[in-house]
C-alpha cells in the first residue's frame, strides 16, 4: 500500500509517529499548514502537538493556513493554548471565541495575499510546514489531497517539512491538481490562464527531499461542515440571480453560457449555485475557490464542463459522493494554489461573475462580510474581496433579516466595511434584487431600500434617508449621530425594530 504512497525509497526512513514528529516544534515558531475550508488539513501531528502542551511543554506558535480547517488543527491547538497568532480565515467556534476575547492575535486578510506574504518574507521565517498528502513522488514531489491552498508556498519557504500521508484519500485524486507558483517581482510574468480549463503547472508540489524531516501515516477523514438545506429564501435569491443573468444575456452583455462563475463558501452560496441546476444555462465554467455539493450537481447534470478551485469543500454526504465518484469528478475539476485560484489578474482576464455573501449591507451599497456589530469577528473576509474587486459583475447576497426578524441586514451605515460601494454592483435578498450599476449614492439607497429591505424596516430606512437628504451635503448624506442607531438599538433592546 505504502509503495504507491511513498515512491522515493530513502524517504521511508523518515516515517515516524505523530508524537515523534511533534517534538520538532519549538516555542515561538511560525508554522504553515495545508487545509482549506476545511479540507486537506493535517490531523495527527496537531493532535500530538496539543498533547505536548497539555503535558506542560511550553509551546506557542503562529499558525498560517489556507483558510478554515478542522477541529484536529484549529480546535485542539486553541484549547491547548498553542496558537498565539493566526492567519488568515477561520470558522472554528473555539478559535473565534479566543480571538474575540483577545487571547489570540488575528489578522483578517485577502486570501490571495497570504501566499505572497509567505513568499515575500512578510511573515518572517517559516520554520515548519505541515501538509497532508496523497503521495510523494520519486523526485520528492508532494501530491496534495482535497485542497491546495498555501501548501506550495509553505513547502517552498519552510525550513522543515512534515508530511502526513492520508490513506483515506482516494488515489484517483492524483492528476486533479495544477501547481504553479509565480516568480517574485521584478521577475513576475503573466499567469498564462485564458480559460478555466487551462493547466499550466505540475500535478505535484516540488519539494527538496532533504527538507522532509518526518512522514506520518494517517487515515483520518476531513471533518467537513454540514450545508443547510436549500430553503425558500435561498430559492428566491437564486431565482433573482438567474433572472438577472438571463437579462444580461438578452442584452448581449455576456454569452449564452455566461462567463466563469465564482461562488463563496456556505449554505446560501451553495443554494445559489443549486438553483442554476434547473435553469436553462448550459456549458458553464467555474473559476472559484471552493467546489461544494451544488457544483457536483451541476457536473452530474452536464451543466458545468470545468470547475477550477483550490479546494473541495463538500458536506458530509457530499464528501462520500466525491470519494465514491472521484474518477468522474476528476475529469471536470482542477485544484490550484490559492494564489492562482484567487488571483486578481486571472479573475479580471476571465471576466468572472462573483457571487458572495454579506452579513449586512448599507443603503449606499457598502458591504460588511466579517464583523458582527462592528467588533465581533465572525470568520473573515476569505476570498470575497479577491473576486469582488476584479469581477466582471460583483453580486452580494444576504437574507433581509436575522435573529427572527430582530436584525435588519439592510442598515443606514454598516458597522464595518469590507467591500466599498465602488466594488459592489448587485445586491440580492429574498425580497428582490438591486442593480446598482450607474447609480448615484442616493439612487442606490432608494433602490436597495425598495427592492432588498424587509417590509418591517423599509419605512424606517426611507425615513432615515429623507432626513439625511436635509443635511448640508447631498452626495451621500448621513445623519452621523443616527447612522448606527440600528446597531445601538439592538445592543440595548435585542431588536432593531422601533417599538
Amino acid at each position: 500500500m505504502l509503495e504507491k504512497r511513498i515512491r522515493r525509497a530513502d524517504l521511508k526512513d523518515k516515517i515516524m509517529s505523530a508524537e515523534d514528529a511533534a517534538m520538532l516544534f519549538e516555542d515561538g515558531m511560525t508554522v504553515a499548514t495545508s487545509g482549506f475550508t476545511p479540507a486537506g488539513y493535517p490531523k495527527e501531528v496537531p493532535l500530538a502537538l496539543a498533547k505536548r502542551a497539555e503535558r506542560g511543554d511550553k509551546i506557542g506558535i503562529t499558525l498560517i493556513t489556507g483558510a478554515s480547517v478542522g477541529d484536529e488543527l484549529d480546535g485542539v491547538l486553541t484549547r491547548a493554548g498553542v496558537i498565539k497568532r493566526r492567519f488568515p480565515y477561520q470558522t472554528h467556534s473555539d478559535l473565534r471565541d479566543s480571538i474575540n476575547k483577545g487571547n489570540i492575535y488575528y489578522q483578517d486578510m485577502h486570501l490571495s495575499h497570504v501566499p505572497q506574504y509567505i513568499d515575500y518574507g512578510f511573515f518572517g521565517e517559516i520554520h515548519i510546514a505541515v501538509v497532508e498528502a496523497l503521495a510523494i513522488t520519486e523526485e520528492g514531489g508532494i501530491i496534495p489531497t482535497t485542497s491546495v491552498g498555501i501548501s506550495p508556498h509553505a513547502i517552498k519557504n519552510a525550513k522543515k517539512v512534515i508530511v502526513e500521508i492520508n490513506t483515506s484519500q482516494p488515489m484517483e485524486l492524483e492528476g486533479v491538481h495544477d501547481i504553479y507558483i509565480p516568480n517574485k517581482p521584478p521577475n513576475r510574468e503573466p499567469i498564462p490562464i485564458i480559460h478555466p480549463a487551462d493547466r499550466i503547472g505540475t500535478s505535484y508540489i516540488p519539494c527538496d527531499p532533504d527538507k522532509i524531516k518526518a512522514i506520518v501515516i494517517t487515515d483520518k477523514k476531513d471533518k467537513v461542515r454540514p450545508l443547510g438545506s436549500i430553503d425558500e429564501d435561498s430559492k428566491k435569491i437564486s431565482g433573482y440571480i438567474i433572472e438577472f443573468l438571463e437579462h444580461e444575456v438578452k442584452m448581449n452583455r455576456m454569452p449564452k453560457n455566461l462567463l466563469p462563475l465564482q461562488s463563496g463558501v456556505g449554505s446560501v452560496a451553495n443554494a445559489v449555485l443549486g438553483g442554476i441546476v434547473d435553469s436553462k444555462f448550459e456549458n458553464l465554467t467555474c473559476y472559484t475557490e471552493v467546489i461544494q455539493d451544488a457544483m457536483f450537481d451541476l457536473i452530474d447534470e452536464g451543466k458545468v464542463t470545468v470547475a477550477s478551485g483550490t479546494s473541495f469543500s463538500p458536506s458530509e454526504e457530499g464528501l462520500k459522493r466525491l470519494i465514491k465518484n472521484m474518477k468522474h469528478y476528476a475529469k471536470h475539476c482542477i485544484l490550484r494554489p490559492m494564489e492562482i485560484s484567487n488571483n486578481p489578474e486571472v479573475t479580471r482576464r476571465l471576466g468572472v461573475i462573483a457571487m458572495n455573501t454579506a452579513i449586512e449591507v448599507d443603503i449606499y451599497g457598502h458591504v460588511n462580510s466579517t464583523n458582527i456589530m462592528g467588533s465581533k469577528m465572525m470568520n473573515g473576509i476569505g476570498g470575497s474581496g479577491d473576486f469582488t474587486r476584479n469581477a466582471y459583475i460583483s453580486i452580494f447576497t444576504t437574507v433581509s433579516t436575522a435573529k427572527n426578524g430582530d436584525i435588519s441586514s439592510i442598515v443606514p451605515m454598516v458597522s464595518h466595511v469590507d467591500h466599498t460601494e465602488h466594488d459592489v454592483e448587485v445586491i440580492v435578498t429574498e425580497q428582490g434584487i438591486a442593480d446598482l450599476r450607474g447609480l448615484s449614492p442616493r439612487e442606490r439607497a432608494k433602490k436597495i431600500i425598495k427592492n432588498c429591505a424587509h417590509p418591517d424596516y423599509q419605512h424606517v430606512l426611507m425615513d432615515y434617508l429623507k432626513r439625511a437628504e436635509k443635511e448640508k451635503f447631498k452626495y451621500q448624506p448621513h445623519v452621523l449621530e443616527e447612522a448606527l442607531s440600528f446597531h445601538d438599538r439592538f445592543l440595548k433592546t435585542g431588536s432593531m425594530k422601533i417599538k
